[in-house]
C-alpha cells in the first residue's frame, strides 16, 4: 500500500509567499530522483509562516529513508522551525488534472 507523509514547519521570521515560493520550486529537482517517492506537493501557509510537503512514497521504508535527523536537521536551519511528519496509508488515489 502507498504511503502518504504530511510535513510541516515553521518559518521563522515569515517569509512573503512569493519569495517562499521561489524557493520551494527552486529546491523541486532535487526530488526528481528519490528512491521510492512518486509525487511531492510544496505546501506553504497563505502568511509565509508555515511551509510543508505532502510526499506519495511505495513505502513507510522508502518514507523513512528520507526523514533523517540530519534532513530535520537541514529544515530547521533553513526555516526556523523542526519540521514534523505523520504518515497515513493510502488506500485509494484519483489523479486529476495536472497543475
Amino acid at each position: 500500500m502507498m504511503i502518504a507523509a504530511v510535513v510541516r514547519f515553521a518559518i521563522s521570521p515569515a517569509q512573503p509567499p512569493a519569495e517562499l515560493a521561489a524557493a520551494f520550486a527552486a529546491s523541486a529537482p532535487n526530488y526528481a530522483d528519490v528512491a521510492g517517492l512518486h509525487r511531492k506537493h510544496f505546501l506553504m501557509g497563505s502568511s509565509g509562516e508555515v511551509g510543508g510537503g505532502v510526499y506519495l512514497w511505495e513505502s513507510r521504508e522508502a518514507a523513512a529513508a528520507m526523514y533523517t535527523e540530519a534532513w530535520a536537521d537541514r529544515l530547521e536551519a533553513k526555516f526556523g522551525g523542526r519540521p514534523t511528519v505523520e504518515y497515513f496509508e493510502v488506500p485509494a488515489s484519483v489523479d486529476g488534472r495536472p497543475f
